[in-house]
């Protein structure tokens, strides 16, 4: 198992492994080095379009790597306002600092139940063993 970045404390995570910041005016949406480890060398992001309404738990978008496709789940209801296209530009961005390669931002209407830090890892270090 590769020796991972601490999770940020401020975040909050899904079972699924993404993200998601809330800031004031938008959240901000990525996914977690447990995902991209799972995922390997990231070669195409599809994103949803700005104006895009997302429901918490839905697909809104997909994430390709040299090993498969993974479903990209919204952490939260609301609608998209931004995309990072420098990440749909440079997937890898996302290999080399998942916390810092964001992948939309989010005006939040509802925060379901996420998972803290501690959670998080908990789920990972179960996942990991299996």
């Amino acid at each position: 198992m590769p020796n991972r970045t601490p999770l940020p404390a401020q975040l909050k995570y899904t079972a699924e492994h993404e993200w998601l910041d809330l800031g004031d005016d938008a959240a901000t949406v990525g996914i977690t080095e447990f995902a991209t480890d799972a995922l390997g060398d990231l070669v195409y992001v599809d994103l949803p379009a700005v104006g895009t309404i997302v429901t918490a738990g839905e697909t809104c978008g997909e994430l390709e790597s040299t090993k498969s496709v993974s479903d990209l789940y919204a952490p939260a209801d609301g609608e998209i306002v931004e995309i990072n296209e420098a990440v749909v530009a440079e997937p890898s961005l996302l290999n080399a600092d998942p916390f810092k390669a964001w992948l939309f931002r989010l005006k939040v209407a509802r925060t379901p139940d996420l998972l803290d830090a501690t959670a998080y890892q908990a789920l990972t270090e179960g996942e990991a063993g299996q």
